[in-house]
């Protein structure tokens, strides 16, 4: 059997290892002149920045990957457990250190409101039965079928599924900057913890099961890891040439055109590329009407502005993770993902990988990146222009917590949702594909085995089970059950 991979993504790299497992040929194509995908990294004069994610959770997803060939990931890559997972700032200078630390959080969540302690418990509670439908049982399981989708409704009714992360998370919790950093994690996969759908409310399950990570050398020591197994295992990596049309006869995938004009002829292409891309511009046999439909109605995640940048001192009080609140939270998000404008009262995470690593920078340097959700392209913001109005606007918000800032910067460059758009190739530069709202999850995803073209399967953001690493390693683990 031959399979081509499209993509090299974390989502692609695992399905080019798990069709391998299979005693597939398997061909991975890159456009880039390095894998990774999202996961690409950029060297500076001594600073080395990952470019896209940091916070590393289920880390047995990637050991999988390694124990599928016998082989023993800790040989590859080296993954650290973080003590303090998120530091939240608030407007007010306010500080809450988020850990797996239970006796740490109790203190910190009853001097904020005694009475929010026992909804916390409760709260974890209760995400740990969506943890236990949502990730154990149904992550890694297909939802082609409408029946299999209509059999789970009663299940994802019971643990309120309906229900936003954030109003889930206020049922319990009374105190507002609580209630903000336990339902901030659908901004970890692209979508607003307003209208999200509560199933996500996992995701604050699977950090307390597993930690939190951090891969020696950065999240791109994990890709070459991965990379130096895909050569151990003889899978075909082809680097600097894109993919630019899938090859259909009577709507089977026959082979795909690479842009220096030649053609590989596949049994089955996998594509971690955007979804909605492919379809649109992959291929040109005409879908159906249905399908144009559901492409129509999508709703997609914000977009990203990344200012990556190195200091010419240390920030020893800036933890490894440091999310920041703007004081207008809700109206931020909404200005965001509905009227798609740019809000100048930002919320920003904050990477500083030197934390632990001092590997990343040159010595006596530090190393960040400051990721801050933007409205994705279809609000026509020109980043030519806006781009450097948004750098100043937010080295201004960060010389609140780091003192002097601008002065320090000796290496800095940023990327605007035009780069996803352009070179990762996501429909309207989004940063996660399309929102994880109800109606864009599981069934109503897209799905990871084409609905319209045989030999076709998709991987990543766009498909079920969604984004974040955990989700797009689930993904290749679905389409293990579908080839």
């Amino acid at each position: 059997m031959n399979s081509i991979v499209i993509g090299s993504g974390f989502g692609g790299i695992a399905s080019a290892l798990r069709l391998r497992a299979k005693k597939h040929d398997v061909t991975i194509i890159e456009k880039h002149n390095d894998l990774g995908g999202r996961a690409r990294v950029f060297k500076k004069n001594g600073f080395t920045f990952d470019a896209g994610p940091t916070v590393i959770t289920a880390p047995y997803l990637i050991e999988e990957l390694f124990k599928l060939f016998n082989k023993n990931s800790k040989d590859y890559i080296d993954l650290k457990p973080l003590d303090i997972w998120y530091r939240f700032v608030f407007e007010d200078g306010s500080k809450f250190d988020y850990s797996g630390n239970e006796e740490k959080m109790k203190d910190q969540i009853e001097k904020l409101s005694k009475e929010d302690f026992i909804g916390y418990k409760k709260l974890v509670n209760f995400t740990k039965k969506i943890f236990d439908k949502g990730f154990t049982e149904l992550s890694d399981v297909p939802f082609n079928k409408p029946l299999f989708m209509f059999k789970q409704i009663p299940s994802l009714l019971k643990l309120k599924s309906y229900k936003s992360v954030y109003s889930l998370v206020s049922s319990y919790i009374k105190n507002e900057k609580l209630r903000r950093l336990l339902s901030m994690h659908p901004l970890l996969v692209g979508g607003n913890p307003f209208t999200t759908t509560s199933i996500y409310g996992l995701i604050l399950y699977l950090e307390k099961k597993w930690g939190i990570h951090y891969s020696m050398g950065g999240t791109g020591q994990i890709v070459n890891g991965l990379e130096k197994l895909m050569i151990e295992e003889n899978i075909k990596i082809i680097k600097g040439k894109e993919v630019v049309e899938l090859i259909t006869k009577n709507k089977k995938i026959s082979s795909v055109k690479l842009d220096d004009g030649s053609e590989i002829s596949t049994n089955n292409v996998i594509c971690n590329a955007d979804p909605p891309a492919v379809y649109s511009s992959l291929i040109n046999e005409n879908l159906n009407k249905v399908f144009n439909w559901k492409m129509k109605r999508m709703q997609y995640s914000m977009g990203l502005f990344v200012y990556y940048f190195g200091t010419n001192k240390k920030y020893e009080n800036i933890e490894h993770h440091t999310i920041k609140f703007g004081e207008k939270y809700e109206e931020h998000l909404k200005d965001i993902f509905d009227n798609k404008i740019i809000n100048k009262d930002i919320s920003y995470y904050l990477h500083r990988p030197t934390a632990t690593d001092e590997s990343m920078a040159p010595k006596g340097n530090d190393c960040f990146y400051v990721l801050v959700p933007v409205p994705n392209n279809q609000s026509g913001i020109n980043w030519k222009d806006k781009g450097e109005e948004m750098k100043n606007l937010v080295i201004d918000k960060m010389e609140i917590l780091m003192p002097d800032l601008r002065n320090n910067i000796v290496e800095d460059f940023y990327l605007t949702p035009d780069y996803f758009e352009n070179e990762l190739n996501t429909k309207f530069g989004s940063g996660f594909s399309i929102q994880p709202k109800f109606t864009q999850s599981a069934y109503f995803r897209f799905h990871n085995k084409s609905e319209i073209f045989d030999g076709l399967y998709f991987v990543g953001a766009g498909t079920h089970p969604g984004a974040g690493v955990p989700g797009v390693l689930s993904s290749a683990k679905v389409l293990d059950k579908l080839i």
